[in-house]
């Protein structure tokens, strides 16, 4: 089954906000044995959609379009496929019913352009949408399929979800795929890639492996396509242990579709241990990393923010010594760090960072990017320094991830140490 997606919006071609519709419908599609040929992104103009539904059509099996079905002028989509498929509007009684109740429970008015949210082609069979106003809806022509779905990111995953996916595997019952995806961390795409030739090399027409990099981190996907998905999940498991055979235990950060953030938390989780962070030059980013993973409050107690020199000395018990003669991005300095927030946060682990993220502030001794990270518990403190020499955000975002690197690796060598 091949797909071709449309998204539809001024906003997306002024950089106003963001497809991430494409990104997870593709996803979605992969788990059925979609492939995703072409994505197209036009403006709100019914001439644009029509010539790019004819492109998709032409290409693919399926065309799934996205936005411009809200109850505005420039929301073009429903009367473009009125046009090409040559039907006129009709009313869609359950979807005005819902829309009706909504506005009566809001107290708000009904105004024409409400009214044309419960209008939609003649040949549509509508997809309900009880997650907002604007249905869905799904065309067939020939061996064509054309889908419309709202712009709206958890509409559209609603219906993805609850109607399109279901209907697609109906029709195009045929090629099954198997996959699985697991994280790696502490090495780069290369280095990783250098790791696997062998393997991917042995590899048959019908399994894939991906490459899907990250800062410190880098997510394998193994891909199994065929028509029997028993015999799909037997092959994936044998070339998942192949391809495991060749990569060293301690790259494995998680064997799950992870994120090093959410694999770290799994890990305290498991060890019954708890975190604080004391922060200078991430400024608190990499407790935001921490905790944007649900129930991280399981193990993640508190941070420091000690920016300010006063602060690292008053809070963290950092001595004024230290810093006179080393200066606040030295090992010395983070080390101390990590003793402070133990003591003043009571945890079993803490992760300090000292650095210059820039763009000012470098010397030639130590350079924009230049980031000492430590991480220890009451027995033992890790410290390494890293030279990032990028953006200031950049160098934040490297150093916070690099932090958690340390700590999943620090937390590996306690466990085989106790």
């Amino acid at each position: 089954m091949e797909v071709y997606l449309l998204t539809i919006g001024d906003e997306i071609l002024i950089g106003q906000i963001i497809d991430t519709n494409s990104a997870r419908i593709a996803q979605m599609l992969h788990g059925i044995g979609g492939v995703v040929v072409e994505k197209s992104a036009v403006a709100d103009d019914e001439h644009a959609i029509l010539d790019m539904l004819r492109r998709g059509l032409t290409l693919a099996d399926v065309v799934i379009i996205t936005g411009g079905l809200g109850p505005t002028k420039d929301d073009k989509t429903k009367t473009a496929l009125a046009h090409f498929f040559g039907v006129g509007m009709v009313e869609h009684s359950p979807t005005r019913e819902f829309v009706e109740d909504i506005y009566r429970q809001h107290k708000r008015e009904i105004t024409p352009a409400v009214v044309q949210q419960w209008m939609v082609p003649a040949n549509a069979t509508v997809l309900f949408n009880k997650m907002g106003t604007a249905p869905g809806m799904w065309f067939e022509q020939d061996d064509k399929v054309v889908v419309s779905l709202p712009g709206v990111p958890f509409e559209m995953q609603y219906l993805m979800e609850n109607e399109v996916l279901p209907r697609l595997r109906n029709r195009f019952d045929g090629t099954h795929i198997a996959y699985r995806t697991i994280l790696t961390s502490g090495e780069g795409e290369s280095t990783i890639a250098k790791m696997l030739e062998p393997f991917e090399d042995s590899l048959p027409e019908n399994v894939t492996l991906a490459y899907l990099p990250r800062i410190a981190q880098v997510r394998l996907r193994l891909t199994v396509r065929g028509e029997d998905p028993e015999a799909n999940e037997a092959l994936l498991n044998q070339k998942l242990q192949e391809m495991l055979q060749l990569l060293p235990p301690k790259l494995i950060a998680s064997m799950e579709d992870d994120v090093l953030e959410s694999a770290v938390g799994k890990l305290l989780r498991s060890k019954g241990l708890t975190l604080a962070t004391a922060e200078s030059c991430t400024g608190g980013y990499l407790a935001h990393l921490i905790t944007s993973v649900a129930g991280s409050s399981d193990y993640f107690k508190g941070s420091v923010i000690a920016y300010a020199n006063e602060v690292k000395m008053q809070v963290l018990g950092v001595q004024e010594s230290t810093l006179r003669e080393h200066g606040a991005v030295s090992e010395q300095t983070v080390r101390e760090m990590v003793q402070g927030a133990l003591k003043v946060i009571g945890t079993d682990l803490a992760v300090a960072t000292s650095g210059i993220a820039g763009p000012g502030g470098g010397t030639p001794e130590k350079p924009v990017g230049t980031v000492w990270i430590a991480v220890g518990n009451k027995d033992r403190v890790k410290a390494r320094v890293f030279h990032f020499r990028r953006d200031r955000q950049r160098n934040i975002e490297y150093a916070a991830t690099y932090a958690l690197e340390m700590l999943r690796r620090f937390v590996g060598r306690e466990v085989e140490r106790g």
